[in-house]
C-alpha cells in the first residue's frame, strides 16, 4: 500500500495524514505560472504561483528552472499547483577516502560507488561547522547540487559522528529487537531522470523503486543470507533491528509532519548503519538511522530535502516465519 496511513498498534499512530502526491521529472519548459516536466508517466504540467518556493543550492528563482534539469515537486496542501520545487538536489554520504583543498573523495558503499565532491569556498565554512574532521576514515554527509563537474556541496546533511567509520559500537547481543523502531529517517541519492507521480507511480512495477528517483527505502539490516539481498560485510550499527529482505515493506511515520506511508525496501542501507546520530527536526530522536528514503518518498512524507532528516517511527513488516526462526533478533 502506497501513501496510506494504516491503523497499526505498537507505537504507530492509529490516525495520521497520508503521503503527498509528489512529482519528479526533467524540466521541459517553465514560466512564472507553469512548469512542464517529462516524467515516466508522460508530460506533466504543474501550475506555479508567486508563492512557489524553488531550491537550487539554496533559495532560487525562475532562472533555476532550466530545461534538462531534474526536479522534484511537492504540491500545495490543496493539491493544486506546486508548493516547493527542488532542482538538481543530491546527497553524498559515506566514508572519506581523500581530501584536497576544496574536494573530498567519498566511498558511498558497495551499492553507490564513489563520489568526488567539490566544496566551494562559500560552503566550506558551513560544512566545517558540523563536519570538523574532513579526514580519511571519517564519515561525511552533505547535501549537494548536481553540476557538470559532479556534486557540489551546499550544506551538511547532518552533524558528523565523532568516531571513525570503522569504530562503531554495536548493540549487545542480548538487546531485544522492538516491533516498532524509533530513530532517524534520512534520504539518499538524487532525483533521477526517470520520474513520475507518487504514490501512483508506485503501482507501475517493482522496478520503479530500484532508482534513486523511485519510491522506496534503503534499510540498514537487510539479511545477507540466501536471497535476502543484504551485504555480507555490512556493519551491525548501533540499533537492534530485525532482518528484512529486499522487496519487504516498512511503514514509516514522520513524527514532525504527521504523515505515514508504507514503502518497499529497495536497497541494503549498509552505509546508514554506520551513522549513530540523531535528528533534531522536532525534538531529539533516539540514536540511529532506521531508514533511508528515496527523495520522492522523503518529500511525500513531508520531509524537507535540505534539512536532511526527520524524526521517525518505523514498523518493519517481518514475516512471521522469519521472526520465529530468528527469535526476533537480527543485528
Amino acid at each position: 500500500m502506497f501513501g496510506g496511513a494504516p491503523a497499526l498498534r505498537s507505537g504507530l499512530p492509529e490516525r495520521s495524514d497520508p503521503a503527498l502526491e509528489v512529482t519528479t521529472g526533467m524540466i521541459l519548459d517553465a514560466s512564472p505560472h507553469l512548469l512542464v516536466l517529462r516524467t515516466a508517466d508522460g508530460e506533466a504540467r504543474l501550475p506555479m504561483t508567486d508563492a512557489t518556493r524553488i531550491w537550487h543550492g539554496g533559495r532560487g528563482g525562475l532562472a533555476a528552472l532550466r530545461p534538462g534539469r531534474e526536479v522534484i515537486v511537492r504540491p500545495k496542501a490543496d493539491g493544486l499547483g506546486a508548493d516547493r520545487v527542488w532542482v538538481d538536489i543530491a546527497r553524498v554520504t559515506g566514508t572519506i577516502l581523500a581530501c584536497g583543498d576544496d574536494t573530498v573523495d567519498v566511498d558511498m558503499g558497495p551499492h553507490r560507488g564513489r563520489a568526488h565532491v567539490v566544496i566551494p569556498p562559500h560552503a566550506l565554512g558551513r560544512v566545517l561547522v558540523r563536519h570538523p574532521r574532513l579526514e580519511p576514515g571519517y564519515l561525511i554527509d552533505v547535501v549537494c547540487v548536481r553540476s557538470a563537474g559532479g556534486p557540489q556541496a551546499v550544506r551538511p546533511g547532518t552533524s558528523q559522528p565523532g568516531y571513525r567509520a570503522d569504530d562503531l559500537a554495536s548493540p549487545e547481543a542480548s538487546t531485544p529487537v522492538p516491533d516498532v523502531l524509533h530513530g532517524t529517517a534520512t534520504w539518499f541519492g538524487d532525483v533521477a531522470a526517470r520520474g513520475g507521480t507518487w504514490p501512483d507511480a508506485g503501482q507501475r512495477g517493482s522496478d520503479v523503486g530500484q532508482v534513486p528517483g523511485g519510491f522506496g527505502a534503503a534499510y540498514p539490516a537487510v539479511d545477507p543470507e540466501g536471497d535476502g539481498g543484504g551485504c555480507p560485510d555490512a556493519p551491525s550499527g548501533c540499533v537492534a533491528l530485525p532482518y528484512l529482505s529486499l522487496g519487504s515493506e516498512v511503514t514509516v511515520h514522520n513524527e514532525c509532519g504527521g504523515r505515514t506511508a508504507t514503502v518497499p525496501v529497495v536497497e541494503c542501507g549498509c552505509v546508514a548503519a554506520r551513522y549513530c546520530d540523531r535528528c533534531v527536526e522536532c525534538g531529539t530522536s533516539p540514536r540511529g538511522r532506521i531508514a533511508e528514503l528515496t527523495p520522492a518518498a522523503f518529500v511525500a512524507l513531508g520531509g524537507e530535502l535540505e534539512a536532511g532528516c526527520f524524526n521517525a517511527v518505523v514498523r518493519p513488516h517481518v514475516p512471521a516465519a522469519t521472526a520465529a526462526s530468528a527469535g526476533g533478533r537480527a543485528r
